[in-house]
């Protein structure tokens, strides 16, 4: 149940107003309250529904949906807008209704700004949301949870038997003609296994390859661990052009990793990872240059 809580939060972070909507009403379930909501022209609008009008106390709803979204801190989401009224019948187009008709559908609404956490965080919850996620492996249905076949799979009768038999007699006629063919059949094969084994010039080339990926990866998780460690003291507009600058570097040795390398999905991630954490320092830079 907990990993299952981790992926719903982090969808929401993601963005999705599917996981939004149901950690919402997770949260205001004590309260009586229903959500739902819907992301329209830039603004995430949320329908909070209740049976009676003192279950929808305007400060109360209004502080609960801004600190639970603000904790989600959803991608691309800033603007939101909270709508309440009594539950009614459900509607799909419920955001017309409200719209076309605020005065008789609500009972109040509130336009709302959610604040963004501050540069580390930022980049902290980058790193949780981006994390590759491990692959699932299916267990096989033809086993049981013990490892043991299940019993009494097969009831061999006589008709069986006698098969058996026959292909045994089978069997027994061909392994002359097996033998006496044995030999070029096994300098068949030595030739096919010649034939696909990559020359040396091409195994070097691929070496070498995969070595320079490996050092263009430990350097870029080098110069990203030091962006970090530099972003925490970092307090003047050059200190973060240089941070903004270590994390392009960092993108750009990711981005060079080749496609044969081992960790090269891993690779592709980073490098957009790190791209988003230099446009984020390059801001920092310029909020700093604006306040002087």
């Amino acid at each position: 149940m907990k990993n299952q809580s981790n992926d719903i939060f982090i969808q929401a972070r993601r963005g999705s107003v599917a996981a939004i909507i149901q950690i919402l009403n997770e949260q205001l379930a004590a309260l009586d309250v229903r959500i739902r909501a819907i992301f329209s022209d830039g603004v995430l609008q949320v329908l909070c529904e209740a049976s009676k009008a003192k279950q929808l106390e305007k400060s109360n709803i209004v502080e609960e949906v801004k600190q639970t979204l603000e904790e989600i801190s959803p991608r691309n989401i800033e603007q939101v807008k909270i709508n309440s009224r009594i539950v009614q019948e459900q509607k799909l187009l419920w955001l017309e209704d409200i719209t076309k008709d605020p005065e008789n559908q609500l009972l109040w609404s509130q336009q709302i700004t959610l604040t963004k956490p501050n540069i580390l965080k930022q980049i902290a919850n980058n790193f949780q949301t981006n994390k590759p996620k491990p692959t699932k492996i299916p267990l096989s249905k033809t086993v049981y949870s013990t490892g043991m076949p299940k019993p009494n799979q097969f009831q061999p009768d006589v008709i069986g038997i006698f098969f058996i038999s026959l292909l045994m007699l089978t069997l027994g006629i061909q392994v002359n003609r097996w033998f006496n063919l044995s030999g070029i059949d096994q300098i068949t094969a030595s030739e096919n296994t010649i034939s696909q084994s990559p020359s040396p010039t091409n195994k070097k080339s691929s070496e070498d390859t995969e070595a320079k990926s490996k050092a263009a990866f430990t350097q870029a998780v080098r110069l990203a661990q030091k962006a970090v460690a530099d972003g925490k003291v970092a307090q003047s507009q050059e200190e973060w052009v240089a941070i903004a600058k270590t994390w392009q570097k960092a993108a750009e040795l990711m981005a060079s990793v080749s496609p044969i390398y081992s960790r090269y999905d891993v690779a592709v991630n980073r490098a957009e990872l790190y791209q988003k954490n230099s446009e984020i320092a390059k801001k920092e830079a310029e909020k700093i240059l604006g306040r002087e």
